[in-house]
């Protein structure tokens, strides 16, 4: 990782070729191709029958090891980087952040859930819906400004610690992550996290008839 800490703002590239000539892919690249295979999933569910419990179960398997392991790599190499060195990136990490945890926490549930249980596709509703949002507002701002300030040397070394990263990544969710906080982010990132939980809960409760 690179040791200079000053904020900056630098225009990077993204890629080059390897010296056996295959193309190294950087961390913006793999990120988001990340993000296109998780919505193939999204897609398949939400095209799935309400009694192809088998497919449904095997889907939520799927998509609960894919979004654990990505959340784990970026928080691991992506967002630290991003706070100590893009000028004013606190909110964004830290709300994005708090939007894993909203994630992590449907994961956790559904993974002790059956296929048959009547909340099964409401929660993997909500799950779908957050982190899609979640996927358009870090592709639209986060990843544009770490492609704006990481060099491209900086992009392809993530890359390759992204990686190596998913090796050893948790495929379940991990509730116990810490959540770094400082000065006046921290009271919008509480703020962001209750309105994400309050949106979730009421979610749940339209789908499910339970509010």
């Amino acid at each position: 990782m690179p040791t200079n800490t000053a904020p900056r703002t630098r225009k990077a590239g993204s890629s080059r070729r390897s010296g056996n000539g295959t193309r190294q892919r950087d961390a913006i690249s793999i990120l988001k191709a990340d993000h296109r295979e998780v919505e193939q999933l999204f897609k398949a569910f939400e095209k799935s029958s309400d009694r192809a419990t088998t497919e449904r179960k095997d889907l939520v398997d799927r998509m609960i090891e894919k979004l654990s392991i990505h959340a784990a790599i970026e928080e691991q190499i992506i967002y630290p980087w991003a706070r100590a060195h893009i000028v004013d990136e606190d909110d964004k990490i830290l709300e994005a952040l708090e939007e894993h945890r909203v994630a992590k926490f449907l994961l956790s549930e559904l993974s002790l859930m059956d296929a048959n249980d009547e909340r099964f596709a409401a929660k993997t509703t909500v799950l779908i819906e957050s982190v899609r949002h979640h996927i358009e507002e870090e592709e639209s701002e986060l990843l544009l400004d770490l492609r704006d300030v990481a060099t491209r040397a900086e992009l392809l070394d993530f890359g390759r610690q992204l990686e190596a990263a998913k090796k050893t990544a948790p495929p379940s969710p991990d509730l116990t992550s810490f959540i770094p906080a400082i000065g006046s982010s921290v009271g919008a990132a509480i703020d962001h996290a209750r309105d994400v939980g309050r949106g979730v809960v009421e979610k749940v409760g339209s789908l499910t008839g339970l509010d």
